[in-house]
């Protein structure tokens, strides 16, 4: 019998939904949304979110049960209230100069939450697995483009395609380049001197791995275990009290 209660999908599902509505109660931001509603909606998500917790289910049957079909339909709802499809872009269109970062960041933290909640379902498929990196999307993505660092000479901001959107990443690998297929953690965003990073290249040793196998925007394939050492030490570090 697999033990949810100790499920790093749901237990990151679980602080995904906290960094939320942290962010949502407390941030800015600007356009018309209806904010009583989401702030509404995310606290529902508790019961759902509890009952996968204790359901001691696995694999498909997981997957397919109405705990998880409820909280997709909580998260859509959520992004209606935020805007819809394209909230973000109105956020953004709605920010002056000098809240743009902050207003960034916390519109990537709104994306990590729905990521988490909308790919609960594909995760809970790989079935019964005591690893953090199966808590988070792991992806295959192409470099569009690399500029340097405006703040750090020591770091360089990549635009990077996952198939159906872009992220922006920041990397301390100067050797990065366009055409480069990478290894990308959807994490929660951080901000590197004033630059936000939506995702973390997987990579050892100082550089990251530049010719990822696999689909765009789908799981990478044949990837060295070392490589998601510190994805996985990154999210211990998220579910910490």
């Amino acid at each position: 019998m697999w033990d949810t209660a100790k499920d790093y999908r749901i237990l990151i599902a679980l602080k995904a939904r906290e960094l939320f509505l942290r962010t949502v109660q407390t941030g800015s931001f600007r356009g018309n949304w209806n904010k009583k509603a989401t702030i509404e909606e995310a606290k529902r998500m508790e019961p759902d979110l509890q009952s996968l917790l204790y359901c001691y289910l696995e694999g498909d049957t997981l997957a397919n049960c109405e705990d998880v079909e409820k909280l997709e339909d909580k998260a859509y709802r959520i992004i209606e209230f935020l805007g819809g499809e394209d909230w973000a872009h109105k956020f953004m269109s709605n920010t002056p100069k000098e809240d743009r970062e902050k207003t960034e960041e916390n519109i990537a933290k709104v994306r990590f939450f729905l990521d988490t909640i909308l790919g609960l379902r594909l995760r809970f498929k790989f079935g019964p697995i005591d690893d953090p990196i199966i808590g988070i999307d792991v992806k295959v993505g192409e470099i569009m483009s690399v500029s340097k660092h405006p703040n750090a000479d020591s770091l360089m901001i990549c635009n990077v395609n996952v198939g159906k959107r872009s992220l922006k990443v920041v990397t301390n690998d100067l050797n990065v380049k366009e055409g480069n297929r990478v290894g990308v953690s959807l994490l929660p965003p951080a901000s590197f001197m004033e630059i936000v990073s939506e995702a973390m290249f997987l990579g050892m040793d100082g550089s990251i791995l530049k010719e990822v196998n696999g689909e765009l925007g789908q799981m990478p394939s044949g990837i060295p275990m070392d490589s998601l050492k510190e994805t996985k030490n990154m999210i211990e570090t998220f579910l910490k009290p």
